[in-house]
């Protein structure tokens, strides 16, 4: 159905109701069906529908990878050798052929993301709801409201499209999956002057979020992708994602290696005709050493680093999604952080405390009801300030395995610091939770700004009051001080205001108490019966900072990684809870979202690289600063848990939704999910980010060298062949030897490395460069070394042993050429034992950790070496790998000869510390 444009929807919360039914060609008694069934031809279905890649295509799209493309010429060779030279390598090309397909159904899975997000905001949507047309009340399908349909809703409802209201008792609605504001918002009909966030649009009501008291009516003004959800599904699905650094980083060194590997195979080819090699064998010894130095295993290894990792990471809390995203976490070099729940506890809590003339601070965060009051003598004014939050207060506590509350956040903080004065006086006289029955209330309204509440007293009966200082003092003639009922001047007033500013100072929230007696006869109240009340104190509150979030803070920066702060909150708060956690210290700068909304994003790359501050963000604030960041070649996580928190989650190179508070949007369209909502919990997984890098480098690291080392080998002998009897018929490792010892090495050997104890101080080091090759001189020197020390190995060892069978140009002893090159594999081996001790460490020498702190790489050294043995010694091993039984005599050289595979490491170990130290 034909989608034409609709209202902007920017402009509602600017015009009157009047205009508002004006410009939808409406009014208050609904649309005429004629009028709704033509705007449903001209506008389309209030629905979110993208176009979706098929599961074919997203299936097939998998195959699209360097490292796929390796496996499947791996498979290819090893057919190609069981069809053209009947080798029994079946098993291997199916062991091959099902690592490329658990790599495909892995990135099948984990493909879509986008999709999903979408499907979830999709069931956001309420099936049905009831609308006005015609003077009539009628229950509609929600996908059939068009622009101009009045809805109406009450307590519990799902909003099923952007309305604008013109009617609204008591209305309030849980808009934290589109704002990420934890407190239901109130909503009235007044115009707004001006621009303002989504969060500030109090006359609207946003498609998904949830009616949480009062009723109202609104005229509906966007439908399907012209509703603030659909423009957050129409931003998810047009976020393209950033590509991980390992995966670009591995794609660009697989692409290096398979052409280095083509060029070397088509030019051993070559020479090997040129020097009157037969072509057939020419062919198949190409091929030997094309699979010599393919590392077969290295895709599977790596992927088995990275799921590792992941499985660390979530017995840490932090459920990883993707798995290239484990090691993307360890070169990240901003975290950008939402505030509540993660920086801090989202638990509001009474922190401090004005009653009489008196400042109290109250010690403890959280909802537990344990803390101290300082000082701790509590005057008459305190008790009661304290009494009537407990009482002028609609929450409760909820005690099973923790505090929680049930209720507002601000009521509940109101509750702790009662019990927390019962608990510290010990005696039921000096408590404020005595049982008052309620007769009668106000309830809070945003307008009036304060609840009051009617108690049966003592012969009489008690109001209490609590809301804004302001309108709270305005109401009182008294306060009391020191037990005793005094006037309010103006130097009183003066002093009572001056405090509030004090307080408010602190990006404290703040609460007045008063209250008034009234005869027994008063069963119920209303706003003439507010006069005249006696002011008691003021209780301010916060969000306290976690203390885990101030110490993760503290270890970002010694990782070299910034903190940046983006919240929903105000200025004050946002400084104050910035400082307390030690981000942006030496900034005075805190930029909102009308200062950004305002930028170009040229002003606002400037800003982004000397701000970590922001508050009253908007979503679309997040998804450009994440972008700005980027563009400054920032590696960027970034904190979500609301619907509009998706598009910057999905830009961002790290998207990290809370398990906790997180929408199923946020969840869908991230890379991480934090099952504790804990910004500690990143930190750690930073750490095991760095860990998972530094292994999978160690793998490459040890891998390459090992494949070169019997690539050389190989074309050595090739090369030989013309001059050297003994390398014409035989190569010093078969084809079959060469792809166990790469598939089997990966295993027994590549597989343990990624089981080594995490390295000390790996949070005290700058962040590695993100454009950082994995090739570097370093790494070509070791695999240079490595590979000229095994290729040497081999041959002097086939060389030694079997020479002797030839005579001339005839072999006298071919019994002799099967052991010669049993002892030439066996060598091999032993070369990746010695060079494995060593590769546990890329810069450490081996001599600096203990051989038994790999428990995984001892038993699978163990197990490399009693499989030789059988491999030599046992008829089967003989028959599937052509090796024959050697004579005991026979190892001490091979040992010896295996030997320099660990020591010219740890010697150019030794150089590259003591050049380093000398350039310092």
């Amino acid at each position: 159905m034909k989608q034409s444009t609709q209202p902007d929807r920017t402009l509602w919360y600017q015009l009157t109701t009047e205009d508002a039914f004006e410009t939808l060609h409406s009014e208050q008694s609904g649309l005429l069906t004629e009028e709704a069934e033509a705007r449903l031809g001209r506008y389309g279905y209030n629905e979110i529908k993208f176009k979706k890649r098929s599961a074919l295509s997203r299936f097939l799209a998998q195959f699209n990878s360097p490292l796929i493309y390796i496996l499947l010429v791996c498979a290819a060779i090893t057919s190609a050798l069981c069809i053209l030279n009947d080798a029994d390598l079946w098993m291997d090309t199916a062991v091959i052929v099902a690592v490329v397909i658990a790599n495909t159904i892995i990135g099948f899975i984990q493909e879509g993301k986008a999709e999903a997000s979408v499907e979830a905001l999709e069931k956001m949507i309420v099936p049905g709801c009831t609308v006005v047309r015609g003077g009539k009340k009628i229950m509609l399908p929600t996908r059939e409201l068009v622009p101009g349909d009045v809805v109406v809703m009450e307590g519990g409802d799902r909003v099923p499209a952007d309305l604008r209201l013109f009617q609204a008792k008591n209305l309030s609605a849980d808009e934290s999956a589109i704002t990420g504001e934890s407190v239901p918002a109130f909503k009235k009909t007044d115009t707004i002057a001006g621009e303002r966030i989504i969060a500030d649009q109090s006359c609207i009501m946003f498609s998904g979020t949830f009616v949480t008291k009062g009723t109202g009516q609104g005229v509906v003004v966007g439908t399907g992708e012209k509703t603030e959800l659909g423009r957050i599904a129409k931003l998810i699905t047009e976020t393209e994602k950033i590509t991980t650094p390992l995966t670009r980083k591995m794609a660009e060194f697989t692409r290096i290696l398979v052409v280095a590997i083509l060029i070397i195979t088509v030019l051993n080819f070559a020479l090997a005709v040129w020097f009157g090699i037969e072509i057939e064998t020419a062919f198949l010894a190409s091929v030997s050493l094309a699979v010599a130095a393919i590392p077969e295993g290295l895709p599977a290894v790596v992927t088995m680093a990275l799921a590792i990792g992941v499985t660390a990471m979530a017995r840490k809390n932090a459920i990883i999604k993707r798995l290239p995203a484990a090691e993307t976490l360890g070169c990240t070099t901003v975290i950008c952080s939402d505030k509540t729940g993660t920086l801090t506890k989202n638990q509001m809590t009474v922190s401090r405390i004005y009653a009489g003339k008196t400042d109290y601070t109250v010690s403890g965060v959280g909802y537990e009801p344990v803390g101290a009051f300082t000082p701790a003598e509590m005057s008459e004014e305190l008790k009661l300030t304290l009494k009537v939050g407990n009482f002028c207060n609609d929450a409760r506590i909820a005690h099973e395995n923790s505090y929680s509350i049930i209720g507002d956040p601000t009521e509940g903080a109101l509750l702790v610091s009662a019990m927390k004065a019962v608990n510290a006086a010990k005696t039921g006289s000096e408590s404020s939770n005595d049982p008052l029955h309620r007769l009668d209330e106000i309830p809070f309204d945003s307008e009036q700004q304060y609840m009051a509440t009617l108690h049966e007293g003592d012969g009489k009966h008690i109001i209490f009051v609590k809301g804004s200082p302001e309108r709270v003092l305005e109401m009182c003639q008294t306060r009391m001080v020191d037990g005793k009922i005094k006037p309010i001047d103006r130097a009183e007033r003066d002093e009572i205001l001056a405090k509030v500013d004090e307080m408010a100072g602190d990006a404290l929230r703040l609460l007045a108490m008063a209250y008034r007696e009234v005869p027994s006869e008063n069963g119920s109240i209303d706003e003439n019966d507010l006069m005249g009340m006696t002011f008691l104190g003021i209780q301010g509150m916060i969000d306290p900072a976690r203390e885990e979030a101030i110490d993760g803070v503290a270890k970002c920066k010694s990782a070299g990684i910034r903190v940046v702060m983006a919240t929903g909150d105000h200025a004050k708060t946002a400084r104050a809870v910035a400082q307390k956690l030690g981000i942006g210290i030496n900034e005075e700068k805190v930029v909102t979202g009308e200062e950004l909304s305002k930028m170009s994003d040229d002003e606002l790359h400037d800003v982004v690289a000397d701000v970590s501050v922001y508050a009253r963000v908007a979503p679309e604030d997040k998804f450009r600063i994440t972008r700005a960041l980027q563009k400054h070649g920032e590696v960027v996580a970034m904190t979500g848990d609301g619907v509009n928190d998706a598009p910057a989650l999905s830009a961002a190179d790290i998207g990290i939704a809370m398990g906790i508070t997180g929408t199923e949007v946020s969840k869908e369209a991230s890379d991480m999910i934090l099952a504790d909502d804990n910004f500690a919990t990143i930190v750690s997984a930073v750490e095991e980010g760095r860990y998972v890098y530094n292994n999978i480098k160690k793998v490459i690291l040890y891998t390459l060298p090992t494949n070169g080392g019997q690539a050389l080998l190989v074309m050595g002998a090739i090369l030989l062949a013309p001059f050297l009897t003994l390398f014409q018929d035989q190569l010093p490792l078969a084809p079959v030897q060469i792809l166990w010892i790469n598939l089997f090495d990966a295993v027994a050997l590549a597989l343990p490395l990624i089981m080594e104890p995490i390295e000390k101080d790996l949070l005290k080091k700058p962040p590695r460069d993100p454009d950082e090759r994995i090739t570097d001189p370093p790494f070509f020197r070791k695999v240079g070394l490595v590979s000229i020390v095994m290729a040497i190995s081999g041959f002097a060892i086939y060389y030694h042993y079997g020479i002797p069978a030839i005579d001339g140009s005839v072999i006298v002893n071919p019994d002799l050429i099967p052991q010669a090159q049993t002892a030439a594999f066996t060598t091999v081996v032993l070369v990746h034992l010695c060079y494995v001790v060593t590769a546990r460490s890329i810069t450490e020498s081996a001599f600096t950790f203990s051989p038994f702190s790999n428990r995984w790489l001892l038993g699978g050294m163990i197990l490399t070496i009693i499989t030789q043995l059988t491999i030599v010694y046992h008829p089967i091993g003989n028959a599937i790998l052509g090796t024959a039984p050697l004579p005991l005599d026979w190892w001490g050289p091979m040992i010896l000869f295996a030997l320099p595979g660990f020591a010219v490491v740890e010697i150019e170990k030794w150089l590259a510390k003591r050049s380093a130290s000398t350039r310092r």
